[in-house]
């Protein structure tokens, strides 16, 4: 685990959706694979279809194999199968609440678009623990990780040396450093710890009952 960093306690908190708050791996990857075959693209190995959870979805039908006029229909056969596919993660709660309780504000940045962010929210009864969700437009706007956080810094007015940026893709931490939030790398997830440092993270988390304890108070 990276060592912890010295810095100013963290008031606010921002979570990524998809492989840090649930696992979406069988709903994503079967996604995926429903709207290549739609499409009459050559099927995805397994490996490929794992690396599809995290990324803009738009971007991962590039790396499988989309033609630029392709890929909004990608995208639309990809919304024909199960939104709710997916599972929170243990203690996924018990982290929010404890959070919570210490006073910090707790944000989601996905880029996931944010209806769909909402209802996965809702569903897994973790939506009242968030004062704000953000994700990115239905049309692909707010895809980018860097522009999703400015967007969500313009409307929440967090500080960013008081803020941190949990995720477990390279995109959360790329974007991370790059706002100025304390990057913290995701170990359950589906970034690796190599990917993880190699794209700036702070500190890493094995397990979600330890991030808290990576947060300055």
């Amino acid at each position: 685990m990276v060592a912890a960093v010295d810095r100013t306690p963290v008031r606010t908190a921002l979570f990524d959706l998809d492989g840090t708050l649930t696992d979406p791996g069988e709903g994503i990857t079967r996604c995926v694979a429903h709207a290549l075959d739609q499409l009459g693209l050559p099927p995805a190995s397994d490996a490929q279809l794992r690396h599809a959870i995290g990324p803009p979805l738009r971007d991962s039908f590039v790396e499988l194999g989309g033609r630029p006029n392709q890929i909004e229909a990608l995208v639309e056969a990809y919304r024909e199968v199960g939104l709710f596919e997916n599972a929170v993660y243990p203690d996924i709660p018990e982290l929010l609440e404890q959070l919570r309780r210490r006073g910090v504000t707790l944000l989601v940045a996905t880029s996931k678009p944010t209806v769909f962010a909402e209802r996965v929210l809702e569903h897994f009864e973790l939506r009242a623990f968030f004062t704000g969700v953000y994700g990115s437009e239905l049309d692909g706007g707010l895809s980018d990780k860097s522009e999703l956080l400015a967007h969500a810094r313009e409307r929440s007015h967090f500080t960013p040396e008081t803020s941190a940026l949990v995720g477990d893709r390279r995109f959360d931490m790329q974007a991370a450093r790059a706002g100025g939030l304390l990057a913290v790398g995701a170990l359950w997830g589906y970034g690796s710890s190599e990917e993880l440092i190699a794209s700036g993270a702070d500190v890493l988390a094995e397990k979600p009952r330890s991030v808290a304890s990576l947060l300055p108070e």
